[in-house]
């Protein structure tokens, strides 16, 4: 398969975005010095700054909110720019990416990997800030009752949560971009999420810019049919495609035998099978042991499944092993029911109904239905693109479950409408490149940077170890 290329008219060229500079602008005085923690694995040799911006830049005088950036400077012993690293989620803080700083310094050679945590995530300013504190009973994360008290907070104070939203965080990337870009290109990178910040941000607050890639790319904001709603039919449709005609039915007849259903009640969690075995497609060692699990449950056999669990726990527990790694799920929230769910009506029968038929199923479209903050309405920004683009990689694996390839290609198509836009696919690749295919993002992304040729399509890891 060759590479895509789609070029925009002149009429959009990229001037038209270099001379729209941010209007945000971080604190001054927000340097970077050595970090506290850098005995943590991977950090030695960090920076770390803490920046301020408005908590809403339309008000400066509404507060502000802590914005923490960690540094990691480049390793080659020449350094060419730096690629800014936007993590997903939404609620993902930015220690998302340290697990893999090898592959990133592979796939971005000679530059400063600079890493901001979202508003809201990480060290930076959180919704809840006691419940959410290092010093709390579930130090970031939340446990017990400081999920009521998280809550309450939120709807005592309309103006400062409904202040957490995209296009804000949009202006925050901007801002310390600008008061924090050095000598040399600057590139940015971002993943799910991360991909529709950082095309926010050349909506709301541009700024110059060399290169974007995008991996993961969310489809279009205005294809409700592919919002978090409908979620299950995304990783059903690619949990499917695992399984031959003969091994769909052998599930679909496993699912259907109630004396069978003692065999993973305690295995999987909540005694969910369907949900289990699609939260492994984001795990393509664990996805392609998919079939045999089937095969064993099916034989009365439940092993291969307990092996499995427990290599799960294994990978959550090296994803996660930083103090703010935990996802901020009051933002994972707010965010996603105010900006990413089409259907505020969505009831848990309905979500009941459209999982019925389905082998593999999501948990995200019932923590949609009632969600308990305080939600906010989509500004005039959200469905829209930006007029104009940097030079531009997207990449995207074709068993995504998270954001589905079909609505990648759809909106690379649309964003060649504003600059130059270069499509490769990643033969059977999960979410999260970097993790899920690290040599395939390696090789295309560090070609892109290079401005070699970019191959088109790539085999991951997974399917050439099948």
């Amino acid at each position: 398969m060759s590479k895509t290329i789609y070029r925009a008219g002149p009429r959009l060229a990229l001037g038209c975005l270099i001379a729209a500079i941010s209007c945000g602008a971080a604190v001054a005085g927000d340097g970077f010095t050595p970090c506290g923690d850098t005995a943590l694995p991977g950090l030695a040799g960090s920076l770390c700054a803490t920046s301020h911006t408005p908590l809403r830049p339309s008000d400066p005088a509404a507060g502000v909110v802590d914005l923490f950036v960690r540094k990691f400077p480049s390793t080659s012993g020449t350094t060419t720019g730096q690629v800014w690293l936007i993590a997903g989620g939404p609620g993902e803080s930015g220690a998302s990416f340290y697990p893999f700083l090898d592959t990133l310094r592979s796939a971005f050679p000679d530059r400063d990997l600079m890493i901001p945590d979202h508003r809201g995530t990480g060290y930076s300013t959180r919704l809840c800030p006691a419940e959410e504190a290092a010093g709390s009973p579930g130090g970031h994360a939340l446990t017990g009752a400081e999920w009521g008290s998280c809550i309450g907070g939120m709807y005592a104070d309309l103006d400062r949560t409904q202040a957490f939203t995209v296009t804000n965080a949009s202006h925050d990337l901007s801002a310390l971009i600008t008061r924090h870009r050095s000598e040399g290109s600057v590139q940015v990178y971002g993943v799910s999420y991360g991909t529709q910040l950082i095309l926010r941000m050349l909506q709301t607050a541009p700024v110059a810019l060399d290169a974007i890639v995008l991996d993961g790319l969310v489809p279009l904001e205005a294809s409700p049919e592919l919002d978090l709603s409908h979620r299950t039919a995304v990783v059903d449709k690619v949990g499917r495609s695992l399984l031959s005609d003969d091994q769909v039915q052998a599930y679909e007849a496993l699912l259907a035998a109630p004396d069978r259903h003692a065999l993973w009640a305690e295995i999987a969690p909540r005694g969910d099978l369907r949900q289990f075995l699609a939260a492994l497609l984001n795990f393509p060692e664990l996805r392609d042991q998919i079939p045999a699990i089937i095969s064993a449950l099916t034989e009365g056999d439940a092993s291969p499944l307990l092996v499995v669990r427990a290599a799960l726990e294994t990978e959550f527990d090296q994803l996660g092993r930083y103090p703010q790694s935990s996802p901020a799920l009051p933002l994972v929230v707010l965010m996603n029911a105010s900006e990413n769910n089409g259907r505020r009506d969505l009831t848990a029968a309905d979500v009941e109904v459209e999982a019925r038929g389905a082998l593999f199923t999501s948990p995200l479209p019932g923590l949609l239905v009632g969600p308990s903050a305080p939600l906010y309405e989509r500004d005039i920004y959200f469905g829209r693109s930006p007029a104009a683009l940097p030079r531009t990689l997207v990449i995207h694996g074709t068993l995504d479950p998270n954001t589905p390839y079909e609505g990648a290609v759809a909106h690379a198509a649309k964003l060649a409408e504003a600059g130059e836009v270069t499509f490769a696919t990643v033969v059977s690749g999960a979410h999260m490149l970097p993790f899920a295919a690290p040599e395939c993002f390696a090789r295309v992304v560090s070609a892109f940077g290079a401005g070699t040729d970019v191959p088109g399509s790539c085999a991951s890891r997974s399917q050439t170890g099948q």
